[in-house]
């Protein structure tokens, strides 16, 4: 595997729902943790879909293609069940949602790919969840990974990839773990509310955007200082999953946070965005998979944390 994350790769562990109509973004403002009904055409968002008990359930970077067209991306293992819980609360709003993975190809862009691309739309790279779109084509910028530039490139299927040298699968996945932006996936459904992925942090949360489901559960974590737990970037030289357990070195019975998305690092080793219990972090010693596992090096998140809203 090459050192640097610079490239064009054909993404396929994400897939695409489209919410078409007139009350597309009125709709899924009412059920996700982001603000849809003023979104402009010349941004995207991040946003969570929770449960009652404010779990996310699914995480998408969401934008629109026009006033009454939008694509949501999210991870592929949870587009289908998360398509059948959205459609359920439908009922007389004129929206129609489907599956458009098949339409769509997906690229994420690294260095100078992203700068070119970025640079030829008249975008900021620097400036994450910005949007342009052109010959039906949408680039997207996205939170760097150490200070690289990445981009997502949604286009029409079966479009040529852009130009750029061709960069892993695997590569971009470690991309996106350095960005420290999780996507939420199958391993870690209903595991977290919104704010235990520092998601308030980094455009994934409006606290004024009114009621969706689990809004209580996020607010009361934002406001009545309830919240115990953050995501963190860590290191191991055993492979890590997303969904395995941490564990503090004094405490075999009860985990302390969970792995919430890894990725083989280029060096060697494996790193990880991990979601774990503030008070772990700080103290440091903890473990991957049991008490007396593999130790993880642990540094914050890559961005600042909002001290309040």
């Amino acid at each position: 595997m090459q050192n640097t994350l610079e490239g064009v790769a054909p993404l396929t562990t994400f897939g695409l729902i489209r919410a078409q109509g007139p009350d597309a973004a009125k709709f899924l403002h009412g059920q996700f943790t982001n603000d849809f009904s003023l979104l402009g055409l010349s941004e995207a968002r991040l946003a969570g879909f929770c449960n009652a008990k404010g779990r996310l359930q699914a995480s998408f970077v969401g934008f629109k293609r026009s006033p009454t067209d939008i694509l949501l991306l999210c991870s592929a293992d949870l587009l289908a069940a998360t398509l059948k819980r959205l459609s359920m609360f439908v009922m007389r709003a004129q929206v129609k949602l489907s599956d458009a993975t098949a339409d769509f190809s997906v690229y994420g862009l690294a260095g100078a790919a992203a700068l070119e691309a970025t640079k030829s739309r008249a975008i900021d790279a620097s400036h994450a969840w910005a949007k342009a779109d052109f010959d039906d084509q949408h680039l997207i910028t996205l939170y760097p990974a150490d200070g690289t530039p990445r981009a997502l490139l949604i286009a029409p299927a079966p479009t040529p990839a852009p130009a750029g040298q061709p960069l892993s699968a695997q590569l971009w996945a470690w991309g996106e773990v350095r960005s420290g932006i999780a996507t939420v996936s199958q391993p870690i459904f209903e595991a977290l509310v919104p704010q235990m992925l520092n998601y308030e942090s980094v455009g994934g949360v409006n606290f004024k955007k009114g009621c969706y489901p689990g809004q209580e559960v996020v607010a009361r974590s934002q406001f009545r200082g309830t919240l115990k737990r953050r995501a963190y970037l860590a290191h191991a030289e055993v492979a890590l999953q997303a969904g395995e357990a941490l564990f503090a070195p004094d405490d075999a019975s009860q985990p302390c946070g969970l792995v919430v998305q890894a990725a083989a690092a280029p060096t060697g080793g494996f790193d990880a965005i991990v979601s774990m219990q503030i008070s772990a972090f700080e103290a440091g010693g903890v473990r991957a998979q049991s008490a007396q596992g593999a130790v993880l090096a642990l540094s914050p998140a890559p961005y600042p944390l909002l001290a309040d809203i």
